[in-house]
Formats: structure tokens, C-alpha cells, sequence
């Protein structure tokens, strides 16, 4: 699938078949992750791939809107370093996340992490360092269905987009 594609493509998925997700493919998201801009290149991010279901279960207790993360075969949590831009920069590699696992097949979900009540509980459950912030939480697998495309859902081009001017 190529890039733009990939973009005008990638939905959403909360439903996931019960089929292990193959490491190489954990790996090269990874990879593109930590590809990501990053403001004057701090790359301030680790990230934390959870395969373990108790773990994931874990922390899908611990999130409102998350629950569907036990039922994921992958969580990837996204933290870092508490920088003055450790927001862009992990947003920018959890985008990439979902954009990678799109384009090898993969469905996935960015659930909230930063600003949520249990951000703290899941660093410690997760047994990450202070000085880590949660950016995000990743549900990742093969999807149960693959979502309609939803353009129609969204707002068109020439509602959002300005020349020179608001």
C-alpha cells in the first residue's frame, strides 16, 4: 500500500481477531516509530509492547475508554521523557504507530494517555522510570473487519482548508 493510501485509508479498529501479531512486524512499526520527527531531535520516546493478556488486562482496567485493549493481541504504550515537546514528539511516533501497522495489515487504536487520571497507574504498572510521561496507548492486531473507509465522516477538503487567510 503506498503512503498516501495508507493515510486516506487508516481507521480506527477495535475489534481484533485472536491471531498473534509476528514480531518482525512489532518490530518494523517500531521502527518507523522511532523514525518520527522530533523537536531539535531529542527523540525523547521508549516504548513498551505488551503481549502478555494479564498485563493487558491490567491495564485496560485502569483506562475509561479502553477496555477493548484486553482483547487486543498487542498493546504498545508510547512514554516519554518529560521534555518542554514530549507531546508533539510522542503523538508525532504514535502516528506513525497507526500508520505503519496500517500498511502491513494490521488494525489499530490510539487510546488517550496524557492527560487521563490513570496516566500515572499505567507508568507504574508498567514499571517505567518517574521523569516518563504516557502519550498514548496503542491497541494493535490483525482487525476482526476491516472499518468502511468513513470518508463520508469526515469534514470535506474545502471545509477545512484556507488559502492565505481564515
Amino acid at each position: 500500500m503506498d503512503a498516501l493510501e495508507v493515510l486516506k485509508t487508516r481507521r480506527s479498529v477495535r475489534r481484533f481477531r485472536n491471531l498473534p501479531v509476528e514480531k518482525e512486524k512489532i518490530e518494523e512499526i517500531i521502527d518507523c516509530a522511532r523514525l518520527a520527527p522530533s523537536a531539535i531531535n531529542i527523540q525523547p520516546w521508549e516504548f513498551i509492547v505488551v503481549t502478555e493478556e494479564k498485563k493487558r488486562e491490567e491495564v485496560a482496567r485502569l483506562t475509561d475508554y479502553g477496555k477493548f485493549i484486553r482483547e487486543a493481541p498487542v498493546l504498545i504504550a508510547v512514554f516519554c521523557k518529560d521534555t518542554k515537546y514530549y507531546l508533539e514528539d510522542g503523538c508525532a511516533a504514535t502516528e506513525n504507530i497507526l500508520l505503519a501497522a496500517w500498511a502491513l495489515g494490521l488494525g489499530s487504536c490510539w487510546v488517550a494517555g496524557d492527560k487521563k487520571p490513570y496516566a500515572e497507574s499505567v507508568r507504574k504498572v508498567l514499571q517505567v522510570p518517574e521523569g516518563y510521561r504516557l502519550v498514548s496507548l496503542v491497541a494493535l492486531g490483525y482487525p476482526e473487519m476491516v472499518p468502511a473507509t468513513g470518508a463520508a465522516l469526515k469534514r470535506n477538503l474545502h471545509e477545512v482548508l484556507h488559502w492565505e487567510k481564515f
